[in-house]
């Protein structure tokens, strides 16, 4: 058959369709021409040449995409000048030969519409925390699914990290995987929004796939959702501040999904929210005199209040990184526990906030745990000039953190659990404007972890986790008499 147009084999139907119970749309001799290791699905769908996103098509030869399989489409011209033939519509998952414009369907197509579009059944997210078996891609190499390094296009790896972190959340990330969980949410017309929850299902479904053609995924669709979701806030080519992109990308995909900031919830709510008191007192200006300053303790605005506020994670701060060095003339690297930060939350310390005119003392008081608690440890501080940040290390267990003691008395009772485990911690290193991010992720079902760097993924001993300038982690709370996870 090769050599010969597929057209004197089948001579073309007097009405000039085919008939879809023709056999012709079975058998194409050009199926063996077809390159599965060009092929990638990870990019915008849209015509290399005429840049439209209508009607694309993927050359299952070169795996370019075109538009059309008309007469003087992109896709046609393509398929007579270089003799590739067989293609696949990207939006409806049909494969067609061109020039001769008829479908295929032949069985040995199915893992090509999968890495296109994988789908999870119910029973296949519910095996995914005993998963312990590798996949091997196309290409050979092994990988396991949802530890899969993300491509660096040019400076997002502080959207990769975050990204990774909540892809390794599994409430989340079985949510995401379930397409028909959130397809129906109804939207006002116009609504940019609602891109973010189908790219961000969309990654997830890819990164979480055992039949991958290459053991990494690109996040290219998903990272120009972002872009123009938050109004080019956050970008690919210039690097940004991971907590920054964290707290936005949390809050819209909360209302993207229809939530509310008080009444409705959505599933980002149901697994990372919790509450707190917030107790503020407003301080006399320092330089008063002192009786005028005791006189002022007395009056209303000067009185204690409080407020019930909800938090998506906590900030954690760092103290104040010593300025001397040892003898060697070593900057000294200051360590401090996780505990001593966490004293922020325990209802007694007395932090100052200062703000243009005046000054407060606050204290903070947890009153509902969520699932999953999110701490950001803030490295960062921003004065007029430029940006500092502190290289504390902060050292704390991998399991066993138990929060009791930051709850007020009369939550304890109704939390039975308190004590968490660390599943990803997001590491800063380098300078604050320039520094690069890496991940830690705890894979659920060997309790190994891994550690990825853009592409990289290598596995780390837990005791290694502690030793690193840890920026963002995820805690997952024990539920029910969890033994802790191995590895720690």
């Amino acid at each position: 058959a090769f050599g010969v147009e597929p057209s004197r084999l089948f001579p073309p139907p007097k009405n000039g369709r085919v008939d879809s119970e023709d056999q012709r749309s079975r058998h194409c001799p050009y199926l063996d021409t077809i390159n599965r290791s060009v092929l990638d699905f990870d990019f915008e769908k849209l015509c290399s040449i005429s840049l439209s996103h209508i009607n694309a098509y993927a050359c299952l030869v070169c795996g370019k995409y075109f538009q059309g399989r008309g007469l003087k489409s992109h896709a046609y011209i393509h398929s007579v000048q270089f003799s590739h033939h067989v293609f696949l519509n990207l939006h409806t998952l049909k494969f067609y030969c061109l020039p001769d414009n008829y479908e295929i369907i032949d069985s040995s197509l199915e893992d090509i519409t999968y890495v296109l579009k994988p789908t999870f059944t119910k029973q296949q997210i519910a095996n995914l925390e005993k998963q312990v078996k590798f996949s091997r891609a196309y290409d050979g190499t092994t990988y396991l699914p949802g530890i899969v390094g993300l491509n660096n296009i040019k400076a997002n790896d502080y959207a990769n990290a975050v990204l990774q972190a909540l892809s390794n959340v599994p409430p989340l990330r079985n949510y995401f995987l379930e397409e028909d969980n959130y397809k129906n949410i109804k939207r006002p017309p116009g609504d940019i929004m609602f891109l973010l929850v189908q790219r961000f299902g969309e990654l997830m479904r890819k990164l979480w796939n055992p039949r991958n053609f290459k053991a990494h995924v690109s996040p290219h669709e998903m990272l120009q959702a972002v872009v123009l979701c938050s109004k080019k806030t956050f970008q690919i080519t210039k690097q940004g501040d991971g907590v920054d992109f964290l707290s936005w990308f949390l809050n819209a995909l909360h209302s993207a999904l229809g939530g509310t900031k008080k009444k409705k919830k959505t599933i980002v709510t149901d697994v990372f929210q919790g509450s707190m008191r917030i107790f503020t007192k407003k301080l006399p200006h320092p330089d008063l005199p002192a009786e005028e300053k005791e006189q002022l303790l007395h009056n209303d605005e000067y009185q204690e209040t409080m407020v019930e506020s909800t938090f998506m994670y906590l900030t954690l701060d760092l103290p104040t990184a010593p300025l001397y060095k040892d003898e060697k003339e070593q900057l000294i690297i200051p360590q401090v526990p996780l505990f001593n930060i966490l004293a922020k939350f325990n209802g007694i310390t007395e932090k100052e906030y200062k703000t243009y005119k005046e000054n407060f003392l606050k204290r903070f008081q947890l009153t509902k745990l969520p699932p999953y608690l999110i701490f950001c440890i803030k490295r960062f501080t921003k004065n007029n000039f430029f940006v500092e940040k502190n290289p504390t290390i902060v050292n704390f267990p991998i399991t066993n953190v138990d929060l009791r003691e930051y709850l007020s008395e009369e939550v304890q009772a109704v939390h039975r659990n308190t004590t968490y485990d660390l599943i990803a911690n997001i590491v800063h290193d380098g300078k604050p404007s320039e520094g690069s991010y890496r991940i830690h992720v705890l894979h659920h079902g060997t309790g190994k972890w891994y550690e990825l760097q853009d592409l990289q993924v290598t596995d780390i001993l837990p005791q290694m986790i502690t030793l690193s300038e840890a920026y963002i982690q995820i805690w997952k709370r024990r539920d029910n008499d969890e033994t802790h996870q191995q590895g720690a």
